[in-house]
């Protein structure tokens, strides 16, 4: 197979051994080129192309009875030209045609390489066109052609060699697509005596097939079924107007129609059939497409896409939807065939029109076969000069027919004749462009006739779904006529821009569903795979009950396949719009518009039924991409978003990187007083700042649909899983029928959701699109950095203190769309992560986490701090390259521990309600962190030097101390009354008399407080673990005077929590459930025992006295040995340090009684001893008293 490039569209062209032996045959057959052909011989070749005579009668020909009357009376006076003969010869043929009502003149033609009208002449009037006739390829993924359909060559391309491989379709009894050489040698055209090759009576003198046929067949009753075919498209011709009855071989079949399609009444067939036409026609065997069995994969696919109907919604009771997976409906039923998906039909309209229509085609189809047949006799000016005027002629009665001046002239409102040829991929080559290049001059003509073409386009769109692969016809056909070019004139384009609705104006809020709705191009880019915006897909894919995991991977495949090819499209119509100056504009008004139009999307909660869906936005971020992989980050204007003709409308109040809204007036006022700074907005500025926008307003919101259709199933399968599990506790109350109807319900939800989680699945996590989503992030921040250091990217920290008003007046969703994209891609696609523009990402987190006063809100920081936090190979393993990267950069091993360090402190005080919740999130976040950067060696310096001397460090303990405190205490308090209700419902016997509001009421306590105990738990053992590695590797800053009293009170009151006298009630059932491990809890703060183990740390134990006690200590060596969770050694170690503050505490005691009557000028505020006076009087205090009024002055304040 060979790949040709034909107007910037590569299309595939077969060639097969047989061509290439045919081609070989016909040009050595061919005359010498210097032969010249005689008048007699040109008027053979007009006839023949034709089909006409004006001397004999006969079967395959027409006899024009005008033009015989003038050549019997005088033959030199009939035509000065051939130009004027085939203009005479055209006319009496069409208006024979519109004036004999009894007599059909094309009825005497034997179809040759005319497949609709062989159709019309059928019984069944169908025609199929059979998308697996190429070996090695399959109806899942057909080739993309033209309207040459089966060499699938451009439209505007030259026609390859015709092809004699008949194995490729599916011919039909009754019919043949190529009539024998003895029918055709009968005919009375003259002969062309150029060569001998080419008499009447020579058998290679055949007409042979047009190569754009191949992939039609005729379908009629008595021979293969048309619905056995997969993926096929049948043509079928209703009757609209009385036409004379034909003789059928067997009764006609009638089609089967879609669903999505009104049925057509079938009328009588279109032309009469000869007696020896209908014998011919029934010589022909029956045929099996072998086309269809030669490639395993087709049927693979086609079993696949095959649909099984869901018997009934609801599921068995014991369906457990805890692990559940996600695919297609493979082997799912055994009862659908193979015809289900052959059910597309498009209409062709019965009228004198239709039967001109196919005369004129085939006319200009015969030309190029003639020209293929013998290439050097055409090329003599003479015949080539002749051959241009059929072309034209024919092309200029087509457009005479098509505006219905022959007949009845045709509004604009009709469907185009021309319509279901191009959807068919059914006229020759060059025909359209042909058409195009004759009226587009005429402006009133070229409307007629191509406004109704592309209003039956978007008709045909619209009907389109990604169910069947009948989406790209209509998407073709209209990209093939926009990249018609004649100049630098794109007429098709300048058509399309000037129709009503190619940017209609908003009649209501909901701006951006009308946009969809009502715009031309909306149609086109409606197609989509997810379930809320086609449930055809899911029907069809995912609605069988045997979904696995390996058939949604298939099927999401080909579903990705499909998308891509339409996006191609897509973006080929929207660039030759681009392409045109004429139409620049206006393509740019209409991308602005649906930027403009969509601005809800990007809110939280939305009306969906007011904005476009997330498969239209999809798409047309798709395009924009495309159009943006060549920009040049150079080309681009940073100011245009405040540029005075920037087409982008930003909403008033929205938020700003840095600046607050007075600022940004104030400061977009001065510049506006000055308009120096902005330059005239060229594409690639216009492009770039589109797609951003529309990477806002597309990718963005379907993310958090899929994060939260995710949440959605898993609150289904708990609810699915407590109502199975407590089935025995309500299964004999009054209740029953209550909880069977809502375990039904949820089942029917979860089932659904399922369904469209796959969809969502095979529209969303495409790792191409999500790869060009990345590389476009990359260049937004590629913009941003030079923004923030015009010398990126040889960028120092830290930055400036002063952040420019540019950064600063930027929206802030620019950050925050960077950060948000990448935790979908590292929790949903890590493989996606590393790309090309992965340098750019971690340096962007890097200069932002380490310049935390560039960006005013708190919590942009945070998801910084996220992204950052998901990378950690603790939480995702598959992207621990990626924060190496971070880790190791040479910018982060300075500044990245400090500003997280203050940022850990700054996040107490957020502005927000919620800030009391949101800081233990945040705060559990950057301490996995620490914990890895303090295993990189690159790091170890910063952080000594900030446990020494760093002015963030005693902030950081503090806040530490404080969150290890209230969160061990919340989660304790939670797993005692969890304990507690565990105990009441224990004791069945009491826990029945209770009433039943008062049952429903513990046991809502006690989900709740399993929630909080697993969430504080959780958050608590992060920062004892935090606790055990800092205290293991440096000593000294815990020990100084403002923390080590308060951290000995912590340690001491944990460890009363888990080994003093309440302790049992601690004990719950599955401790694992919430995350509750006491062995390892208590070896942690004992082991911060042990490493903090000086007389300064035993000091500040034994002045705690609201916690510590001898019997305390004493309990905690008897469960450590009694549990095996320390060595001998270290136990030893631990009952010596209590020892130690026992002593303490004797000497603390007597102390107190020494000192018990101290006089009133030797205390302070409160009562306390102070110590300063006894100095000046000489006299020696101990050394405890300073200590607890230290602390106490410290936490009042006093």
């Amino acid at each position: 197979m060979s790949q040709v490039d034909v107007d910037s569209g590569i299309e595939n062209m077969e060639v097969d051994e047989n061509d290439r032996r045919e081609k070989r045959s016909l040009t050595d057959k061919e005359p010498l080129s210097g032969s010249e052909v005689s008048e007699e011989q040109a008027l053979q070749l007009v006839c023949k192309i034709f089909r006409v005579s004006w001397k004999d009668r006969d079967r395959d020909v027409i006899f024009l009875n005008s033009l015989s009357a003038q050549f019997k009376q005088n033959p030199k006076e009939v035509f000065s030209d051939f130009k004027d003969l085939i203009g005479q010869i055209l006319m009496e043929v069409l208006m024979m045609s519109t004036q004999s009502r009894d007599e059909n003149p094309f009825a005497s033609l034997t179809a040759t390489s005319q497949p609709i009208a062989a159709a019309a002449r059928s019984p069944d009037r169908s025609l199929i066109l059979n998308m697996g006739s190429n070996p090695g390829s399959s109806p899942m993924f057909c080739n993309v052609g033209s309207f040459g359909s089966s060499s699938l060559s451009s439209l505007y391309g030259t026609s390859p060699a015709p092809t004699t491989n008949f194995t490729s379709y599916v011919p039909m009894t009754g019919s043949s697509l190529t009539p024998p050489a003895s029918s055709v040698a009968t005919t009375s055209v003259p002969s062309i005596t150029v060569s001998s090759h080419l008499t009447a009576t020579s058998p290679s003198w055949t007409q042979p097939s047009s190569p754009r046929y191949r992939p039609y067949t005729v379908a009629h009753s008595g021979g293969f079924s048309a619905s056995s075919i997969p993926r096929s498209l049948n043509i079928s011709i209703p009757s609209s107007s009385p036409s004379p009855p034909a003789m059928a071989a067997s009764p006609p079949a009638m089609p089967v129609i879609a669903s999505r399609q009104r049925p057509t009444t079938m009328g009588p067939p279109l032309f009469t059939a000869s007696p020896s036409t209908l014998r011919r026609r029934s010589s022909l065997p029956n045929r099996i497409p072998s086309s269809i069995y030669d490639n395993p994969f087709s049927l693979l696919l086609l079993a696949v896409s095959d649909v099984s109907e869901d018997s009934s919604d609801e599921e068995n009771e014991d369906d457990d939807f805890s692990c559940v997976q996600f695919g297609s409906s493979m082997g799912g039923s055994g009862s659908s065939s193979v015809s289900d998906s052959c059910s597309d039909h498009f209409t062709i309209e019965n009228c004198k029109e239709t039967e001109m229509l196919n005369y004129l085609i085939e006319c200009f189809d015969r030309v190029g076969i003639e020209e293929r047949k013998a290439p050097k006799m055409c090329s003599q000016p003479t015949v080539s000069q002749l051959l241009s005027n059929i072309r034209s002629q024919c092309i200029s009665h087509a457009a005479l027919v098509l505006q219905g001046s022959l007949t009845q002239p045709r509004s604009l409102q009709q469907q185009s004749l021309l319509v279901p040829y191009m959807l068919c991929r059914n006229l020759p080559f060059g025909f359209i462009q042909e058409l195009v290049r004759t009226t587009y001059q005429d402006e009133e003509v070229f409307k007629q006739i191509f406004i109704p073409i592309l209003q039956g386009l978007a008709v045909a769109s619209k009907e389109c779904s990604l169910d069947s692969d009948n989406f790209k016809y209509p998407l073709m056909a209209l990209c093939e006529l926009c990249e018609i070019k004649f100049g630098k004139t794109h007429p098709m384009c300048s058509l399309v821009v000037s129709l009503p609705l190619w940017l209609p104006k908003s009649l209501s809020t909901g701006a951006g569903r009308e946009l969809q709705r009502l715009s031309y191009l909306g149609a086109f880019f409606s197609l989509s795979v997810f379930a809320e915006d086609d449930n055809k897909v899911v029907e069809k894919y995912f609605s069988g009950p045997a979904i696995t995991l390996e058939n949604t991977r298939v099927v999401s495949q080909s579903l990705q396949h499909y998308l891509e090819l339409a996006r191609q499209e897509l973006f080929k119509i929207l660039h030759s719009i681009l392409l045109n100056g004429e139409t620049r504009e206006a393509a740019l008004n209409y991308m602005a518009a649906i930027v403009n139009a969509n601005m809800k999307k990007a809110q939280m909660q939305t009306d969906d039924r007011l904005v476009s869906t997330d498969g239209f936005m999809l798409n047309f971020l798709w395009v924009l991409q495309q159009l943006s992989t060549k920009i040049k980050l150079e080309t681009v204007d940073p100011m245009y978003i405040f540029h005075p003709r920037c087409r982008i409308d930003l909403p008033t109040d929205e938020t700003r990187v840095k600046a607050t809204m007075e600022d940004v007036t104030a400061w977009i006022a001065e510049l506006y007083r000055d308009p120096s700074p902005f330059s005239e907005p060229k594409f690639p500025t216009e492009c770039f700042f589109l797609t951003l926008h529309a990477h806002h307003l597309s990718i963005l919101p379907s993310c958090r649909r899929y994060i939260r259709r995710l949440r959605a199933i898993r609150e289904l399968n708990r609810t699915v899983e407590d109502l199975k599990n407590n089935e025995s506790q309500w299964k004999d109350s009054p209740l029953a029928t209550r909880h069977r109807e809502m375990l039904k319900r949820c089942k029917t939800q979860l089932k659904k959701l399922v369904r469209c989680k796959a969809c969502a699945d095979a529209g969303l996590l495409d790792e191409n699109f999500l790869r060009r989503c990345l590389n476009f992030y990359g260049m937004v921040i590629q913009l941003m950095l030079r923004i923030l250091d015009p010398a990126y990217p040889n960028i120092k920290l830290p930055l400036t203190p002063e952040v420019p008003k540019v950064f600063a007046a930027l929206p802030e969703f620019y950050v925050e769309d960077v950060a948000e994209f990448l935790f979908f891609i590292v929790q949903y696609a890590p493989q996606v992560l590393y790309e090309p523009c992965t340098q750019d990402i971690v340096m962007f987190l890097v200069v932002m986490l380490c310049n935390q006063n560039y960006i005013r809100n708190p919590y942009l920081v945070a998801k910084l701090v996220e992204v950052m936090f998901m990378t950690n190979p603790a939480v995702q393993p598959r992207t621990q390259k990626f924060f190496e990267m971070i880790e190791n950069h040479p910018l982060s091993t300075k500044l990245l521990v400090p500003s997280l360090m203050k940022f850990y402190t700054d996040v107490e005080h957020t502005g927000a309600t919620s800030e009391f919740y949101d800081k233990f999130t945040i705060r559990y976040h950057i301490s996995t962190i620490f914990k890895s950067l303090w295993q990189n060696i690159a790091h170890h310096g910063t952080f000594m030097e900030e446990f020494n001397s760093g002015k963030q460090f005693v902030r950081y303990i503090n806040m530490l101390i404080n969150d290890t405190t209230f969160l061990l205490d919340e989660s304790l308090e939670s797993l005692k009354r969890i304990h507690e209700v565990q105990e009441e419902m224990k004791n069945k016997e009491q826990w029945d008399l209770l009433p039943r509001d008062q049952q429903q009421a513990r046991q809502s306590q006690l989900a709740q407080d399993e929630r909080v105990s697993r969430s504080y738990l959780a958050l608590a053992t992060e920062t004892v673990d935090m606790f055990h590695i800092l205290t293991k590797q440096v000593q000294k800053p815990f020990l100084r005077p403002e923390l080590g009293p308060r951290l000995a009170a912590m340690l001491n009151f944990n460890l009363q929590q888990l080994c003093g006298p309440k302790c049992r009630d601690l004990k719950v059932e599955n401790p694992e459930k919430y995350g509750f491990e006491p062995k390892k809890l208590l070896d942690q703060l004992t082991d911060i025992y042990l490493q903090l183990d000086c007389a300064r740390f035993a000091k500040a134990i034994a002045d705690d006295q609201r916690s510590y006690s001898k019997e305390l200590f004493e309990e905690v060596i008897s469960k450590m040995r009694k549990a095996g969770i320390k060595s001998t050694i270290a136990i030893e170690k631990f009952k010596l340090l209590a020892e130690k503050v026992e002593e303490i505490v004797a000497k603390n005691a007597r102390a107190e009684i020494d000192y018990s009557d101290a006089p009133d000028e030797f205390r302070g505020k409160l009562g306390f001893l102070k110590t300063d006076s006894y100095r000046r009087r000489g006299i020696c205090f101990v050394t405890w008293i300073l200590s607890v009024y230290t602390l106490i002055e410290t936490m009042y304040g006093l």
